[in-house]
């Protein structure tokens, strides 16, 4: 069987498993199992393959037609040009959170201090890092699983990060440590308090309603990690907790950045607003659904 067939025989097996793209899956698989780029398999496509590849390209076909990831059998995906490591620890980043990059990219200024709250893979805050020449740049997340793939993620891509294991804030600490003298005057104490807030905060916290899980498809619910779905029953109680905690954390001036799902964008900006934000936008992303909420904090 030519490297061509196999593709298409594979194909046709995915398709009947309901996989979206079988086509495209069938072929990164069998590009990955045989090491080749997309060149090199137009150019070797009609050669036969030999039966060791084939067996272990239809081990991957068998993954992928149980509704496992492309994404996980391949351990990798692309965010923002950039090439990240996944596994079932982390969510899978996806498009729309491209939105949540773009617009943050536009609040952040040379020299800011960034925390992404939630951060999973650590794609939104590796990025922000890559593009911009941050002070500070920092990761939060409670599942330590997760962190260690966001670690492997800014080791590869050579950005400088701190990973912080927390639930929420509960960990990040606005101390600075000095080694100045016990009587330092009470305003230059203020000013270094001042200076260990953040400029802008980021997140894409669990969102899902907890009763729309069970809904999902197969290759969310059964390996997406559920700490990173489940929004509570309202799909909202990270928006309240992060929202209510941030204004402790962020300069006054300083952006929170939201993605969301498409049906939250009100209620979402209204929980914003109960707690000193102003100048709230909701952005939409390509396909015309609302993805971003973000708003500056209140000055004194």
């Amino acid at each position: 069987m030519s490297y061509r067939e196999a593709v298409l025989v594979a194909a046709k097996r995915l398709k009947k498993c309901g996989v979206d793209n079988p086509q495209y899956d069938s072929q990164e698989l069998l590009m990955s199992v045989a090491n080749m780029d997309r060149t090199a398999y137009l150019l070797h496509c009609e050669e036969k393959m030999e039966d060791s590849l084939y067996t272990a390209f239809e081990k991957l076909v068998k993954r992928r037609a149980n509704r496992e990831p492309l994404q996980h059998i391949l351990g990798y995906t692309y965010f923002w040009g950039r090439k990240y490591l996944v596994n079932r620890n982390v969510l899978i980043p996806r498009q729309d959170t491209e939105v949540l990059v773009e617009k943050a990219l536009e609040c952040i200024n040379t020299g800011d201090s960034v925390l992404d709250m939630c951060t999973g893979s650590g794609c939104i805050i590796i990025t922000l890092a890559c593009e911009k020449k941050l002070s500070r740049a920092v990761g939060v997340d409670l599942s330590k699983k997760a962190l260690e793939v966001a670690k492997d993620n800014a080791d590869r891509l050579l950005a400088n990060i701190e990973w912080i294991e927390s639930d929420l804030f509960q960990n990040i600490d606005l101390s600075v440590q000095t080694n100045s003298k016990m009587d330092m005057q009470v305003n230059a104490q203020m000013d270094i308090c001042l200076n260990s807030l953040y400029d802008v905060i980021v997140s894409n916290p669990p969102y899902i309603e907890r009763k729309v899980i069970d809904t999902l498809s197969d290759e969310v619910r059964r390996f997406d990690p559920l700490v990173a779905l489940d929004g509570g029953e309202d799909g909202l109680l990270f928006y309240r907790k992060i929202t209510e905690q941030s204004v402790n954390y962020l300069k006054p001036g300083g952006w929170l950045l939201y993605e969301i799902g498409s049906n939250q964008s009100k209620q979402v900006r209204d929980i914003m607003s109960a707690n000193g934000y102003e100048d709230i936008y909701i952005v939409k992303d390509l396909a015309g659904l609302c993805r971003v909420v973000m708003g500056k904090l209140k000055g004194d």
